[in-house]
């Protein structure tokens, strides 16, 4: 039987307000953590290339708890010229949210990871059915991830939000 840390009956009724966005935000790290657990075993060469978006035309899709773990309580950074993340360090090479780095930046999809053969699927879909779970929690109109720089763009465009 799989572990339980929360209790899937909380995940029913939909819920708004600051109050539970934040213990969205908190389940959502939860998340992060289990996932971070189920990569110990695996490495990245840590090159950055993967957050060259313009380059990879790939990036993070993410549900609204993990862009507000993403950019709540921080200034959004301005977009970067060589079209890379908007998160990576000036030479583009660190992550400067790197504890609140998004699912998908967690789970590794280079072909140059190295570890055990057979990466942690099983684990890796039970924590994006969560995900969606706790999204859907506080925002039940959102009915799939967006990509990054979609939400990035939005929130740059909005006005300042007032923080709890």
């Amino acid at each position: 039987m799989a572990r339980r840390d929360w209790d899937d009956a909380d995940d029913e009724a939909p819920a708004s307000g600051t109050r539970e966005l934040e213990r969205a935000m908190q389940e959502t790290r939860t998340v992060y953590r289990q996932a971070d657990a189920a990569y110990v075993p695996y490495s990245c060469p840590s090159s950055g290339e993967c957050c060259q978006l313009a380059t990879t035309k790939r990036q993070p899709w993410l549900w609204r708890p993990e862009w507000e773990v993403l950019s709540r309580g921080r200034s959004l950074p301005p977009p970067r010229a060589d079209g890379g993340c908007p998160f990576l360090d000036a030479a583009g090479k660190r992550c400067t949210v790197y504890a609140d780095r998004p699912f998908g930046c967690r789970t590794f999809f280079c072909e140059r990871i190295r570890g055990p053969a057979r990466q942690p699927a099983e684990d890796v879909t039970r924590l994006l059915l969560r995900l969606e779970r706790i999204s859907q929690r506080v925002m039940p109109s959102l009915q799939g991830p967006r990509p990054l720089l979609e939400w990035y763009a939005e929130a740059r465009t909005a006005p300042a939000r007032e923080e709890p």
